[in-house]
């Protein structure tokens, strides 16, 4: 099976070197676990191996984007400038406030099929083999109850594996719930699913990672200790010794 190097260190050992190509993976988890820094990561470090990636946002400005992970060392605008990278802006649609982005909704309000249609636009210009959509609570905002949601997280997901690209969806959760996914389809529809938590204990926190599901791959079941760095995400095993 062809798979899809993720580039972030410590992890790709875990799933038999990296991700099934041309699938769709969630990443879950509560506030602070990590999500937007992972996926963009994947995004980065794809773009290192000159895979190119697109990156939907839902949920954050992409000028804001740009600006949080500087602090990891990654300059976006420049992976953008040499196409291999670009934004999809799916924030402020619904504001009826222009986009100066290349890929943008219009000012008219929110409309999935004009989205995903943006989507498969910058997918086709720079050739993309990876895409990011973040997240999808932020997508959920735009729908009035929960059956127009789920169809609309299998519309995604069925457009982007028919496009050939390897896809990381992130939703957040309550770190006190069972579930995995915010709307009960995503970890279903998705061909893996790696849940990500945030334990504090004291004065002492932890960030850890679990893959919860990975098809076609002999997959870790350990939960294993995620540290965030200045250099990014690096998942340690278990036997490690977390602050080496």
């Amino acid at each position: 099976m062809n798979r899809v190097r993720t580039g972030i260190k410590g992890f790709d050992e875990l799933i038999e070197g990296g991700f099934p190509l041309g699938r769709s993976f969630l990443i879950s988890g509560g506030t602070g676990t990590g999500k937007t820094i992972f996926a963009t990561q994947y995004l980065v470090e794809g773009a290192k191996m000159n895979e190119p990636g697109v990156y939907l946002t839902l949920d954050e400005r992409p000028e804001l984007i740009r600006e949080d992970m500087l602090c990891f060392g990654w300059n976006i605008r420049e992976f953008e400038d040499n196409g291999l990278i670009k934004i999809v802006d799916g924030t402020i649609a619904k504001l009826g406030i222009p986009s100066d982005e290349e890929f943008s909704l219009p000012a008219t309000g929110f409309d999935l099929d004009k989205l995903l249609l943006e989507l498969m636009r910058a997918i086709k210009k720079i050739k993309a083999k990876r895409v990011v959509v973040d997240s999808i609570p932020a997508l959920g905002l735009n729908f009035e109850n929960e059956y127009d949601i789920r169809r609309a997280v299998l519309k995604m997901v069925y457009l982007l594996s028919r496009a050939g690209v390897t896809t990381i969806f992130t939703t957040e959760i309550n770190e006190d719930s069972k579930q995995i996914g915010k709307y009960g389809v995503e970890e279903f529809v998705a061909d893996g699913v790696i849940v990500l938590h945030y334990m504090g204990v004291g004065t002492q926190s932890n960030r850890t990672l679990h893959i919860r599901k990975m098809r076609a791959t002999k997959h870790s079941e350990d939960l294993h200790p995620l540290q965030i760095t200045s250099a990014g995400v690096t998942i340690h095993k278990v036997e490690e010794d977390y602050n080496v």
